[in-house]
């Protein structure tokens, strides 16, 4: 079995403890949204019961990224760091009535395992944590943009062409 392969029943009764750094090339799903598979992604799971006693983990996402600015379609560095409860059932029923009874949008319930791959959510979260349209704050080389801006062409300009004489 894999280390990154847990009982994740096990792992939060036992109030189990991993961290680590993975290089963003070793995400295939998160590197196929940046521009390059540059950086590391540094991470931490947390198993614990809740206050009701359902088993839950708490999973950390924290590195740089390089992503393509939808604006000026430039690569930047964008800091990814998350944190999010994700809280366990055993089968799909339970999982439904846990999120029921929690009542809490900012908690996840999800379907546990008994061989959790955790590489698999560390990635997710980390996907999740991506901007949808990422953009810089101010995009440093605007020459482009503002040469579109500037060659604005009306719709109707061909249609004068086509004016009977």
């Amino acid at each position: 079995m894999s280390a990154f392969v847990i009982d994740a029943f096990e792992f939060c009764r036992n109030k189990g403890h991993r961290e680590g750094v993975t290089p963003v090339a070793d995400m295939s799903r998160l590197a196929a949204d940046c521009a390059d598979s540059s950086g590391e992604i540094r991470w931490a799971i947390d198993g614990d019961l809740t206050r009701q006693g359902y088993p839950s983990m708490t999973l950390s996402v924290a590195g740089p990224v390089k992503l393509v600015c939808q604006r000026c379609l430039a690569p930047f560095e964008y800091q990814i760091d998350s944190s999010t409860m994700l809280v366990l059932g055993k089968d799909d029923e339970e999982a439904d009535q846990i999120e029921e009874i929690l009542d809490d949008e900012s908690i996840d319930v999800i379907v546990g395992s008994h061989t959790c791959d955790i590489r698999q959510l560390l990635e997710d979260e980390a996907l999740l944590a991506l901007p949808q349209a990422p953009k810089h704050e101010v995009c440093p080389d605007t020459k482009l943009l503002d040469a579109l801006k500037t060659e604005k062409v009306s719709p109707f300009a061909a249609l004068k062409n086509l004016k009977s004489e």
